[in-house]
C-alpha cells in the first residue's frame, strides 16, 4: 500500500492507517493524522525530506522517515479536482 512519503506535489490522498509504534505513532496521532483524514501534499524539499501538508486546515511539516509509516488510498491530482467543481451546475 502506498504511504504519504510516495504522494506527489498536489496531489491529495486519505490516511488507511498508521504502521509506526510508540512515540512515533502518538507523534503523528496527535498532530492529526488519523484514519480517514484527507492530506493534501503542498511542497518537498529539494532532497526529499521534509515535506509540507496540509490536513484539517493547518500546514504541517513531516520528516521522510513518519511520512513512511502513515499508509495512504485515494490518491488524486488537485487539478483534477478543481477541473470537476466545475461540472457542478447550481439553480441561481
Amino acid at each position: 500500500m502506498p504511504t504519504l512519503r510516495d504522494v506527489n506535489v498536489g496531489e491529495a490522498c486519505t490516511v488507511v492507517k498508521l504502521t509506526g509504534t510508540g512515540a512515533i505513532k502518538r507523534r503523528i496521532m496527535d498532530m492529526g493524522l488519523t484514519k480517514g483524514t484527507r492530506v493534501l501534499v503542498h511542497k518537498v524539499a529539494p532532497l526529499g525530506d521534509p515535506i509540507e501538508v496540509t490536513v484539517r486546515g493547518y500546514e504541517l511539516t513531516l520528516r521522510k522517515d513518519e511520512a513512511q509509516v502513515i499508509e495512504v488510498t485515494d490518491i488524486v491530482d488537485t487539478v483534477d479536482v478543481v477541473d470537476t467543481a466545475d461540472d457542478v451546475v447550481t439553480e441561481a
